[in-house]
């Protein structure tokens, strides 16, 4: 496995090294020890998968608060998604800060979206299928989530949104989250 780290201290771009011969290549695409050694979230205690149909479909910005904090391996197995994240980490000089790959089919690249970070994608094409491993299972009294559109961040999303949930849609902007700056679960 191949780290390139983003803009973004905590952020990776995960590529696959390839070993080719005649009858194609074989890839590592997750190792607990090499994740570890470059002071990643080793940990996967649930796997998902998201199929979206529609080209422009978008989702995001989500995370989970503590104690439900999650680390993400997000790969893109079908298609090319636009995938960007927030650091949500209070105190960090790159808080409110975005970082975004391109993940496909074509490029097998992974990202590696760190605890305290938020997460959204766009696909670029149809019929597009995302592959995430977690940390942390989800728990939906810890979900969270910002407007993808927010000015204040300036994600530059490459199409038009075509598809989006309401709750999505609904969204508080980036200063607006509950318990901004580095939010906290209910109580």
């Amino acid at each position: 496995m191949i780290f390139h780290e983003t803009s973004l201290p905590g952020a990776w771009v995960v590529e696959a090294e390839r070993f080719e011969d005649e009858r194609g290549f074989f890839a590592r695409t997750f190792c607990r020890e090499e994740l570890a050694a470059h002071g990643l979230e080793p940990v996967v205690a649930q796997c998902n998968v998201s199929y979206n149909r529609r080209r422009g479909t978008l989702r995001g910005m989500h995370y989970q608060v503590p104690p439900g904090e999650e680390a993400k391996l997000v790969r893109c197995t079908r298609g090319a998604i636009f995938d960007a994240v927030v650091d949500l980490r209070a105190g960090s000089p790159s808080l409110g800060r975005w970082a975004a790959v391109e993940l496909g089919a074509e490029n097998r690249l992974a990202l590696y979206v760190p605890p305290g970070f938020a997460h959204g994608f766009q696909t670029l094409i149809d019929d597009c299928e995302v592959f995430y491993q977690m940390s942390t299972p989800y728990a939906p009294e810890l979900a969270r989530g910002f407007a993808h559109d927010d000015p204040a961040v300036g994600i530059p999303w490459p199409l038009p949104v075509t598809v989006i949930s309401e709750r999505d849609r609904g969204l508080p902007t980036f200063a607006e989250r509950a318990g901004a700056p580095g939010d906290e679960a209910p109580r």
